[in-house]
């Protein structure tokens, strides 16, 4: 019988991993990143106060176009970064969460340091 990997238990596994040295502050916050099938969501914690501050995702009424593709990661990494601006916040801590730095977290990061971000 053939074994697959539990592909969810790794990433949550990297996650954990990933999370225990990352950190937001108020000063800078943590930029966390999910992505599923369809979509991708990004949001700005403040892990001391347990508190979401800025939130963008592919879901959003406002957002066109198809979510499951690098070009809506980049969109939604611009949104984020224009709402964390707005919000007073320049600089954060990114959180890849658990995923590989790589197609549509890589473009979704690149979009946010378009935006104007710093990390």
């Amino acid at each position: 019988m053939i074994k697959r990997p539990d592909t969810k238990a790794q990433r949550a596994k990297r996650h954990k991993r990933v999370r225990a040295k990352i950190e937001g502050t108020p000063e800078r916050p943590r930029l966390n990143v999910f992505r599923s099938l369809n979509h991708i969501y990004a949001q700005i914690i403040d892990d001391e106060n347990g508190v979401t501050l800025v939130s963008a995702a592919s879901v959003e009424k406002d957002f066109n176009g198809p979510g499951g593709n690098c070009d809506a990661a980049k969109q939604v990494g611009k949104m984020i970064a224009e709402r964390a601006l707005a919000k007073g916040i320049e600089k954060v801590v990114f959180d890849r969460g658990g995923y590989i730095y790589h197609g549509r977290v890589k473009s979704l990061a690149e979009g946010a340091r378009e935006g104007g971000l710093k990390f």
